[in-house]
């Protein structure tokens, strides 16, 4: 699965890094840390899915993120619950991927309306864990966004990156 995602700054992964005493407890604890932006599936000709993806992005401008807090999903829609994250807010972001889910299917009741922009810390285990977790209080982090990369899901790396000018 190729997708495209927002890097984080330092500040957010030793933000994740300090919460990791916390995240113990959890199935699975996140080391790598980025804002999924789009999925946009999975594609035999990389090149023709980035190219896509470049003109769907084509005059997106750098945009304003901050992590506003903790929060879990309870249920989500894939894979084990719950589900403890950093709170991304950012309306750039939000209309970035209302562009991209133009150009590229939508997955029902992840994307679209469904899109909550957030860096996923740790999923599976406790429900009260993940309250506990998401009732800390931290420092709110602000960044801007001047470029998205194009992540391989299978090898969990980066394969290029496009710049959002200012």
């Amino acid at each position: 699965m190729y997708s495209v995602n927002v890097p984080v700054p330092g500040r957010v992964r030793t933000l994740a890094n300090e919460l990791y005493p916390d995240l113990v407890g959890f199935d699975t604890v996140r080391e790598d840390h980025s804002c999924l932006l789009k999925r946009l599936g999975d594609a035999d000709h990389v090149a023709q899915l980035q190219h896509r993806a470049h003109r769907a992005l084509e005059g997106a401008p750098a945009v304003e993120a901050r992590i506003a807090g903790i929060d879990y999903f309870e249920d989500p829609p894939l894979g084990s619950a719950p589900v403890v994250y950093l709170a991304v807010e950012s309306p750039g972001l939000e209309s970035i991927h209302a562009d991209l889910t133009d150009a590229f299917e939508t997955i029902e009741g992840l994307e679209g309306a469904d899109y909550v922009p957030h860096v996923t810390l740790a999923r599976g285990g406790d429900l009260e864990t993940a309250k506990r977790v998401a009732d800390r209080e931290v420092e709110p982090i602000r960044w801007t966004v001047s470029e998205l990369e194009f992540w391989d899901g299978t090898y969990k790396l980066p394969v290029s990156r496009v710049s959002l000018p200012a």
